[in-house]
């Protein structure tokens, strides 16, 4: 590997024989080198290849102003979220993030206070990206001393649901606007049922991962494809209280589902429904 760019003693841009180009970290790794130089390969602790240009670009000058160990934090964050997760993440995860945390050690070293008004909302419909923003203030203690609140797991966690989404339109702003939506639903049901829901069961928490991806799909505009309508037939007569509640819902999104979305959409309130009563 080539040096294309220094950074600093510990980070540095080079590229290998395929002329592929990567931000390498490592003690030392950078010091009285010049580009053009060979890379010491035993000094290597961390190599980011990002293959979206922007991310990429971004990221380096990311570098320019930010620690080489919060950087090396953050990529050693991410790695345990994919592992926790295992779902992928959006390159650009390495842009924000490491933005985030380094804004967030500068706020928390000014004794200003870090706070997240959706906390709560996190909390009850992302437990499992929560569970690992918790994990990573542990983490963040362990390695730089900063013992930082519960309301930043909440800001982390947010970073990586947006990193999941994977798209232009993920943001806070949208996030929060689809948490709201889920709890519309979750009180649409309640009402039509007169029923306080199970929030413990499996069925809840598979209710509210179907919410999360139908969204999802929602935004994408993709549709999951019905084979035959039998099937929303059959569940139309078995059980009619349930797909009377999901027409409630669907007139509250002000949008008209497909056969397979309202399929789905009846057997998830059903579900949900069913032992609550």
């Amino acid at each position: 590997m080539i040096i294309e760019k220094i950074f600093n003693n510990n980070a540095i841009v080079a590229k290998d024989l395929h002329r592929q180009e990567s931000v390498v970290m490592g003690r030392g790794i950078g010091f009285k080198k010049n580009i053009g130089d060979l890379v010491d390969e035993t000094l290597i602790e961390k190599v980011f290849i990002l293959e979206q240009r922007d991310a990429s670009e971004k990221f380096k000058l990311l570098l320019e102003d930010v620690p080489s160990e919060y950087v090396s934090l953050c990529y050693d964050i991410i790695e345990y979220a994919k592992n926790r997760l295992e779902a992928p993440l959006s390159e650009y995860i390495y842009v924000t993030l490491t933005d985030h945390i380094n804004n967030t050690f500068k706020m928390f070293d000014e004794e200003i206070k870090i706070v997240n008004p959706l906390i709560w909302e996190i909390k009850k419909f992302y437990p499992k990206e929560f569970a690992v923003g918790l994990k990573v203030l542990e983490f963040i203690e362990e390695t730089v001393d900063k013992k930082l609140p519960e309301d930043e797991a909440g800001n982390i966690a947010l970073h990586l649901i947006n990193a999941q989404v994977n798209s232009s339109y993920a943001n806070v702003a949208n996030i929060a606007q689809q948490m709201e939506k889920i709890q519309d639903i979750l009180n649409i049901v309640r009402y039509s049922y007169n029923i306080d829901l199970d929030e413990e069961s499996i069925s809840y928490e598979r209710f509210i991962t179907h919410l999360r991806f139908f969204f999802q799909r929602l935004n994408h505009r993709e549709k999951v494809i019905l084979l035959d309508d039998f099937l929303l037939k059959q569940v139309k007569s078995k059980y009619k209280k349930a797909y009377d509640c999901m027409l409630k819902i669907e007139k509250y999104l002000h949008t008209k589902l497909s056969d397979d979305e309202q399929l789905y959409l009846t057997i998830h309130v059903h579900r949900v429904t069913e032992r609550s009563i």
